[in-house]
């Protein structure tokens, strides 16, 4: 799987990963060094994963690490919009503040 579906979720994406390489939930927890019972949980998006966890999944897998980042993120902001019935015009806004904070971290 070289091109990452964006509509998929970060769980999905790594379940899928983990099925394409013919690889148990078990073995992927022993090569990346967490709980299996916590590699479950971010399969089925009901935890998530750190900073440091993506890393390890990029790197085992041989996936572009800010791709993995993106999909993570974007599920976070997607879900919290949808969660509170907002208009998708915050969108624009935060990436306008974003840029805004972005020249402060330059100064």
């Amino acid at each position: 799987m070289t091109t990452l579906e964006r509509t998929m979720t970060f769980g999905e994406h790594l379940r899928i990963l983990r099925e394409n390489a013919g690889l148990t939930l078990k073995d992927v927890a022993a090569k990346i060094s967490i709980d299996i019972s916590f590699l479950a949980k971010i399969e089925r998006n009901k935890r998530q994963p750190t900073k440091q966890i993506i890393k390890q999944v990029s790197a085992f897998f041989g996936v572009n690490e800010k791709d993995l980042q993106i999909e993570f993120l974007s599920y976070q902001i997607a879900y919290k919009i949808l969660d509170e019935e907002a208009d998708l015009k915050i969108l624009k806004v935060a990436e306008k503040k974003v840029s805004y904070l972005k020249t402060l971290r330059d100064v």
